[in-house]
């Protein structure tokens, strides 16, 4: 039984410390995941707390992983670990049989998994997990109180200091398709040998005060006039697998043109800066993007400033004097979430190819690469 009981901790330690590790990466994504969750159940307050909730789910996590190992507190933390993975299989269960939230994030973007396999994995960890709770009692540290306190204090420290980083510095490691090297017109497009949806179209109608439903090719043998056209909607019949990597990601212009594939499709370097929404007048990156500014406008390098923001960021680039010298393109807020975990942030593109990237608190080190590329034969037109 003690084997059996070291083995079971050994698994439940370190897939929490796993877990809570790839989440610590970017501490955002499990935020918005967060929100996706508040929003079907219309919990929207929340939204502003839910990068705090996530830090400190993060924490935890890490924590009450070590701790199972040290078998640190174990009547303590075999309750708390019990009550967070009954949570975690209530969240898991609920996207799995409502289908309202496709992936619970468990273990971040870097390692997606299905609502299904979610669910299936915080089954069998509860399991473990009840093991563990009836049995705390027979669980020993395996260091003193001083040297397991100090570890769980750094093990705090670390999981707090790492996700400030990544935070003010992007991922560490860049799991969504917006990462450098990739192609994004690539992305965009369905991977191949990929599935499309399989739909049928259904007719809607009244009749007699009741709401019928049919496929289009089924019409009711007492189809007369007595029924009442309603609606018409396409009803999934079997999910495909077809859907792109990138799929929300569209550069329009003000008056409304969508100039997606001419801005990926020019050969030439560009600058994107994602900025989701101006925040201040005098953002502490101005004077860093001012330089890279004028560095681009001698070598021709367009700069687009890609925004949910759109109305408020012309008239501050109008306001600093620099309309003439960047594009500004609308973009889906959700779309610049995904490829900027901070605001902003600045890609160098080659073609439609992600060459680098760098966060607001880091553009001065965009500069030498900026500085390393050469003269462009023209910049594109200006929308």
């Amino acid at each position: 039984m003690k084997t059996i009981l070291s083995v079971i901790r050994a698994i439940v330690g370190i897939l929490f410390i796993f877990s809570g590790l790839v989440k610590a990466n970017d501490p955002l994504g499990l935020s918005y995941k967060m929100q996706e969750f508040f929003g079907v159940w219309n919990f929207h307050l929340l939204d502003h707390l839910t990068l705090a909730f996530s830090i400190l789910m993060i924490v935890f996590e890490i924590v009450a992983g070590v701790a199972v190992l040290l078998g640190w507190r174990m009547k303590l933390f075999s309750w708390l670990l019990l009550l967070l993975i009954i949570f975690f299989t209530f969240l898991t269960g609920y996207a799995y049989l409502t289908g309202k939230v496709r992936e619970c994030g468990c273990f971040g973007d870097c390692i997606p998994l299905s609502a299904g396999e979610s669910f299936a994995k915080d089954i069998i960890l509860l399991v473990l997990i009840l093991v563990l709770f009836a049995l705390r009692s027979r669980i020993r540290p395996v260091a003193s109180p001083t040297v397991s306190a100090a570890l769980l204090t750094m093990t705090v420290v670390f999981s707090v200091a790492f996700q400030w980083f990544v935070l003010i510095h992007l991922p560490y490691v860049y799991c969504l398709p917006y990462k450098r090297g990739n192609d994004l017109v690539e992305k965009m497009q369905s991977p191949p040998g990929s599935v499309p949806d399989s739909t049928v179209i259904t007719l809607v109608y009244n009749k007699n005060g009741r709401q019928l439903e049919f496929g289009a090719g089924a019409f009711p043998a007492d189809f007369d006039s007595t029924y009442h056209f309603v609606n018409r909607y396409d009803k999934l019949v079997r999910k495909g697998n077809a859907e792109p990597p990138i799929h929300d990601f569209n550069l329009v212009t003000a008056g409304g043109t969508d100039t997606t594939q001419e801005v990926l499709t020019a050969k030439e370097y560009k600058l994107f800066l994602f900025l989701r929404e101006l925040e201040e007048e005098s953002p502490s990156w101005n004077k860093a993007f001012s330089i890279i500014l004028t560095m681009t406008r001698a070598k021709r390098i367009p700069i687009y400033i890609i925004t949910a923001d759109f109305e408020n960021v012309e008239a501050w680039t109008v306001r600093q004097g620099i309309a003439n010298a960047v594009t500004v393109l609308k973009c889906d807020a959700t779309a610049i979430k995904t490829a900027a975990r901070a605001n902003p942030t600045l890609y160098l593109i080659h073609g439609s190819t992600v060459k680098d990237k760098w966060s607001c608190a880091d553009l001065d080190a965009a500069l030498p690469s900026v500085n390393e590329l050469g003269e462009q034969l023209a910049a594109p037109a200006q929308h």
